[in-house]
């Protein structure tokens, strides 16, 4: 499929996804958002991909939002919404197949809160993040408010938000906003590694974990819980993966989890 403001490669079962605007270092416009959905959304329903990759094009991740093409047109009270936007996007990270976000560069406003969802965030060195909605008199959205103080506490969460400042990759890792960081060369290889170990895993079983990991990251109630679980559990019992799994355990050879899922 053609983009305009998007690159999709499919490399060793890994689907990358790179945003390509870099001449507004990849801001972030409805158009790019429709894109990004239906590429994710490809990649969710093709059996040759085991997992996704997001990054960017150029010295930028994403620059949040375009100010020209969202905010002064919103303002202005034109149309911007050509394309389509992303829709249910935290919805759709949720119910994806593994995705692990590579940010290379400038990384602001939306271009972080739409990867807090994802299952890993490797930076590169010198990557600069800043959750800076406050400076344009906004708020943060994508349910950052949650998943930022998962991912960093409430202390690091509320400086983050509400002064708007601007930290580099090596404190992002400090603090636990991104889970690894790497020389600028080795992002690409080393995200695609990471989403390639999540996606080789049993389709079934991978989408209850993470179903498992939304659902139950502040549930206060054990007994639900574990009902969750349980009922998640069964249903990979009974699956043809978990079948594969002890045959080839068994028999000391490789499982074929593709395989298996075409016998469903």
């Amino acid at each position: 499929m053609t983009y305009e403001t998007i690159l999709s490669q499919l490399d060793n079962g890994v689907n990358i996804i790179t945003m390509n605007r870099p001449e507004r270092l990849n801001a972030w416009t409805y158009k790019m958002g429709g894109e990004l959905r239906s590429a994710i959304t490809w990649a969710n329903h093709n059996d040759d991909v085991d997992a996704i990759v997001l990054t960017g094009a150029g010295r930028g991740f994403c620059a949040g939002a375009d100010v020209e093409a969202v905010f002064q047109a919103q303002a202005a009270g034109e149309d911007v919404t050509a394309g389509g936007g992303a829709g249910n996007w935290v919805e759709l990270m949720r119910q994806s197949k593994p995705i692990v976000a590579a940010v290379n560069g400038a990384c602001i406003g939306l271009g972080i809160t739409q990867i807090l969802p994802m299952d890993y965030i490797v930076a590169a060195e010198g990557a600069r993040i800043s959750v800076r909605f406050v400076k344009m008199g906004l708020v943060p959205e994508l349910a950052s408010s949650r998943f930022l103080t998962a991912r960093v506490g409430f202390g690091q969460a509320s400086e983050l938000m509400l002064s708007g400042k601007t930290i580099e990759a090596s404190e992002a890792l400090q603090i636990g906003l991104v889970d690894k960081v790497t020389t600028a060369e080795a992002l690409l290889p080393e995200a695609c590694r990471i989403a390639g170990t999540m996606g080789e895993n049993p389709r079934l079983a991978v989408l209850h974990i993470k179903q498992l990991l939304t659902a139950n990251a502040n549930e206060g109630d054990i007994s639900l819980v574990q009902q969750r679980e349980l009922t998640a559990l069964n249903e990979c019992y009974a699956s043809k993966e978990h079948a594969e799994a002890i045959d080839a355990f068994l028999n000391k050879r490789t499982p074929d989890f593709k395989l298996a899922r075409q016998l469903e």
